[in-house]
């Protein structure tokens, strides 16, 4: 399992500033969870990392309907790729060691 030592390649400490400060702060956690600790995450982000944008818009909440693409650039400027874009990468994040 991985901690918040450990390196990605964008530094863990400025995931979420600049434009990415207004993602809502519950949604900074479980994005954190998911990227570092590989814990299961909400339909709406799951959508998201699988790239099913159709699913994503169907599942957002008022406060994150809006904000879908900032999440899409998220995981494109600060995740690691290999943790999104496709359900096969989802399900591998998620059961790596």
């Amino acid at each position: 399992m991985a901690t918040e030592t450990q390196q990605f390649e964008y530094p863990v400490e400025e995931w979420f500033t600049g434009e990415y400060a207004c993602l809502p702060e519950r949604m900074q956690d479980a994005l954190r969870e998911y990227v570092i600790n590989r814990h299961e995450t909400g339909d709406f982000l799951r959508a998201v990392i699988c790239n099913d944008l159709r699913n994503a818009v169907s599942r957002a909440d008022a406060e994150n309907l809006p904000l879908i693409p900032l999440y899409v650039r998220w995981f494109y400027n600060r995740a690691p790729a290999s943790c999104h874009g496709s359900p096969a990468a989802f399900f591998k994040w998620l059961s790596a060691e």
